[in-house]
């Protein structure tokens, strides 16, 4: 599995013009930017809207709404609703939230369609390797047999009828960094909606989640970084609407050990950190499943993972995985039907 602290995708956004919104078609409106840090990382909404009163207004209940699931969702919040649901594993059935509960729910569909290839319950894991890139030391053979008792998707029983999670064995941990900030795009732009804000963008780390496109444009212009994007262009653009993109790989996080470089992406089957360099991006109609299927997609391998992109609908993915000093592409059977950008729109 993967804790998303960064992402390889590059954002670029164009100018306003005449916008066909749901605000009056007579009304101008401009573009406002807001960043938070939440969960770990950043989060930026970039939106239009009439004047910087109404603008701030949807931001800042959006952020509202982002706070509220960082308290629920977050691993890094010792008081957090998830961390709370993780001290009682062993335990009977917890009740939990409404936002925990569709998320696990949502979790433990994809560990079933993946065989687990992605799996929340592999926090104890992405802790031991975490510690092993600080340390740049592999992680002890005792400890990583003993977390890997630990995992295991049916090990954790989510029942949606009464509302509850119950973890069986003691010293589980879960780890929704996969999953989460996905999510809190989708509620973020569904804030916004409610606000009456339809043309926006909710970018967290690579997670990104678009409504309408900007005004006067056909969609919001993505850039996808190279596999190895320091100081480069985005070799692939996008242009999306009411859509959602994900990329996740090893650019920033990885480390090297003994001549062996190891993602910060973690098999949950092996608990053996991937190995190589892969960047992959997932375009789904929500944040939750493209965060999901990116993280699923880096970990399998490329054949599996276009198997699993193409049976989930409204998805396409794009693999880009190094091979010696060079690199070979895979692409998903609608990556095609993906509308795409061009770098000299961007402003």
């Amino acid at each position: 599995m993967i804790s998303k602290w960064y992402r390889a995708a590059v954002i670029c956004l164009l100018l306003p013009s005449a916008y066909p919104g749901t605000l009056a078609r007579t009304e101008r409106l401009d573009r406002f930017e807001f960043s938070q840090p939440h969960m770990g990382t950043e989060f930026r909404i970039v939106l239009y809207a009439p004047d910087a009163r109404r603008a701030a207004q949807a931001s800042d209940a959006a952020f509202k709404r982002v706070r509220e699931l960082d308290s629920r969702l977050s691993d890094y919040r010792e008081t957090s609703e998830l961390m709370s649901l993780c001290r009682q594993a062993g335990g009977g059935p917890v009740k939990v939230s409404d936002d925990l509960l569709r998320v696990l729910l949502e979790a433990q569909k994809f560990a079933e369609q993946t065989t687990g290839a992605f799996d929340v319950t592999a926090g104890p894991l992405v802790r031991l390797w975490r510690r092993a890139r600080r340390r740049s030391e592999l992680p002890d053979p005792v400890r990583l047999s003993q977390a890997r008792e630990l995992v295991g998707f049916d090990k954790m029983h989510v029942d949606e009828r009464t509302q509850t999670v119950r973890l069986a064995k003691p010293g589980m941990l879960l780890d929704l960094g996969a999953i989460a900030k996905g999510y809190a795009a989708d509620c973020a732009l569904a804030v916004l909606k409610q606000h009456g804000v339809t043309s926006a963008l909710v970018a967290v780390g690579g997670d990104i989640a678009v409504s309408a496109p900007p005004p006067g444009t056909r969609g919001w212009v993505i850039g996808i970084a190279s596999l190895d994007s320091r100081g480069k262009l985005p070799r692939h653009y996008l242009s999306l609407r009411d859509a959602a993109v994900s990329t996740s790989g090893d650019a920033q996080q990885y480390v090297e050990i003994g001549g062996v470089r190891y993602s910060h992406i973690i098999d949950p089957r092996t608990g053996q950190a991937i190995q190589g360099r892969r960047s992959v991006t997932v375009v789904a109609p929500n944040g939750m499943t493209s965060d999901a299927l990116d993280t699923a997609a880096n970990v399998l391998d490329p054949r599996s993972a276009l198997e699993l992109i193409d049976s989930t609908e409204g998805a396409a993915a794009l693999i880009v995985q190094a091979v010696g000093q060079s690199s070979r592409t895979f692409e998903s059977k609608r990556w095609h039907h993906v509308p795409k950008g061009a770098p000299r729109d961007v402003r």
